[in-house]
């Protein structure tokens, strides 16, 4: 069985990002490992689920940009995004398997999420790949997770 649950990435500790998820209605994941600090001061956080509207919750509490990402049994990945000025983005990771769920693509257009992503990226003060966002946001793999590895890579966070 894949994860159905998900993570969310912010600039804090793992102290505070683990209070403002609980107060946002973010469902803490059990067991094992979940948290971890990535470079450049991010937290990766491993969450049991997300509600709508977290990222924004998570980045008014933060002041900083914050991404997620829900996964659907590891086949799809919802991203959402959004910084503290507003900005915000929406995705859907691994599109083939996700037509296969009749998940509705149109409510997930490429161009746009390409565009805020590159704009969140840029708000986070991160350097992006265009064409490594691109290529995650429209690649297929076995596990979704794989692909929000290779477009948070691509967005400029260190998961190293």
């Amino acid at each position: 069985m894949g994860n159905s649950g998900g993570t969310a990435m912010a600039r804090a500790t793992v102290e505070e990002l683990r209070q403002f998820a609980a107060e946002a209605g973010f469902g803490a994941a059990g067991g094992g490992e979940e948290a971890a600090e990535l470079g450049g001061g991010w937290v990766m956080l491993h969450v049991a689920d997300q509600p709508a509207g977290g990222a924004a919750a998570l980045s008014r509490r933060t002041g900083a940009p914050v991404i997620t990402v829900a996964y659907l049994d590891s086949d799809v990945g919802f991203v959402e995004a959004a910084t503290f000025a507003g900005g915000h983005w929406k995705a859907l990771l691994n599109r083939d398997t996700a037509q296969d769920y009749g998940i509705p693509l149109d409510r997930f257009p490429v161009q746009p999420a390409l565009e805020g992503a590159l704009d969140w990226s840029a708000a986070a003060g991160l350097t992006a790949d265009p064409a490594g966002v691109r290529t995650a946001l429209t690649g297929s793999e076995p596990f979704a997770e794989d692909l929000a590895d290779r477009l948070l890579t691509a967005l400029g966070l260190d998961l190293a």
